[in-house]
Protein backbone atom coordinates (compact mmCIF):
# COMPACT_ATOMS: atom_id res chain seq x y z
CA UNK A 1 0.00 0.00 0.00
CA UNK A 2 1.40 3.33 -0.72
CA UNK A 3 0.25 6.04 0.95
CA UNK A 4 0.66 9.91 1.87
CA UNK A 5 -1.85 9.67 4.77
CA UNK A 6 -0.12 10.03 7.82
CA UNK A 7 -2.94 8.75 10.07
CA UNK A 8 -3.62 5.81 7.53
CA UNK A 9 0.11 4.68 8.10
CA UNK A 10 -0.24 4.90 11.78
CA UNK A 11 -3.21 2.87 12.04
CA UNK A 12 -1.89 0.28 9.91
CA UNK A 13 1.49 0.42 12.17
CA UNK A 14 -0.42 0.07 15.54
CA UNK A 15 -3.24 -2.39 14.46
CA UNK A 16 -3.88 -2.80 10.42
CA UNK A 17 -7.10 -5.21 11.17
CA UNK A 18 -8.84 -2.28 12.53
CA UNK A 19 -7.30 0.24 9.74
CA UNK A 20 -9.73 1.53 7.03
CA UNK A 21 -8.36 -1.40 3.96
CA UNK A 22 -10.14 -2.04 1.09
CA UNK A 23 -10.46 -6.06 1.12
CA UNK A 24 -8.12 -6.25 -1.52
CA UNK A 25 -5.35 -4.58 1.02
CA UNK A 26 -6.48 -6.78 3.83
CA UNK A 27 -6.32 -10.04 2.34
CA UNK A 28 -2.89 -8.64 1.23
CA UNK A 29 -2.22 -8.75 4.95
CA UNK A 30 -3.82 -11.41 6.32
CA UNK A 31 -2.04 -13.61 3.81
CA UNK A 32 1.54 -12.07 4.68
CA UNK A 33 0.80 -12.26 8.43
CA UNK A 34 -0.06 -16.20 8.13
CA UNK A 35 3.25 -16.62 6.20
CA UNK A 36 4.95 -15.22 8.61
CA UNK A 37 3.63 -16.24 11.74
CA UNK A 38 2.52 -19.82 10.47
CA UNK A 39 4.06 -20.99 6.87
CA UNK A 40 3.34 -24.74 6.96
CA UNK A 41 -0.26 -24.08 7.82
CA UNK A 42 -0.56 -22.01 3.95
CA UNK A 43 -3.40 -23.72 1.98
CA UNK A 44 -4.57 -23.53 -1.61
CA UNK A 45 -7.25 -21.83 0.05
CA UNK A 46 -5.10 -18.86 0.80
CA UNK A 47 -3.92 -18.08 -2.48
CA UNK A 48 -8.21 -18.31 -3.62
CA UNK A 49 -8.48 -15.86 -0.73
CA UNK A 50 -6.23 -13.56 -2.99
CA UNK A 51 -7.99 -13.97 -6.39
CA UNK A 52 -10.98 -13.27 -5.16
CA UNK A 53 -10.22 -10.24 -3.39
CA UNK A 54 -9.20 -9.44 -7.16
CA UNK A 55 -5.26 -10.42 -7.58
CA UNK A 56 -3.74 -12.35 -10.02
CA UNK A 57 -0.83 -14.57 -10.63
CA UNK A 58 1.25 -12.20 -10.71
CA UNK A 59 -0.07 -9.82 -7.90
CA UNK A 60 -0.31 -13.33 -5.39
CA UNK A 61 3.14 -13.89 -6.77
CA UNK A 62 4.73 -10.29 -6.09
CA UNK A 63 3.02 -10.04 -1.90
CA UNK A 64 4.15 -13.71 -1.31
CA UNK A 65 7.87 -12.75 -2.74
CA UNK A 66 7.93 -9.08 -0.96
CA UNK A 67 6.46 -11.05 2.42
CA UNK A 68 9.33 -13.94 2.29
CA UNK A 69 12.02 -11.67 1.01
CA UNK A 70 10.84 -9.12 4.54
CA UNK A 71 10.76 -12.12 6.85
CA UNK A 72 14.08 -13.60 5.40
CA UNK A 73 16.15 -10.62 5.64
CA UNK A 74 15.04 -9.79 9.41
CA UNK A 75 16.03 -13.45 10.29
CA UNK A 76 19.36 -12.62 8.99
CA UNK A 77 19.46 -9.06 10.49
CA UNK A 78 18.34 -11.04 13.75
CA UNK A 79 21.01 -13.65 13.44
CA UNK A 80 23.74 -11.24 13.25
CA UNK A 81 22.59 -9.37 16.12
CA UNK A 82 22.15 -6.53 13.87
CA UNK A 83 20.61 -3.31 15.61
CA UNK A 84 21.02 -4.85 18.74
CA UNK A 85 22.95 -3.42 21.55
CA UNK A 86 26.61 -4.77 22.47
CA UNK A 87 25.04 -5.55 25.97
CA UNK A 88 21.83 -7.81 24.89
Amino acid sequence: MVTLDGSLKESVLNNWREAALSPRERAMLEYAEKLTLEPRAMRRADIEALRAAGLDDRAILQVNLIASYFNYINRVADGLGVGKSQSE
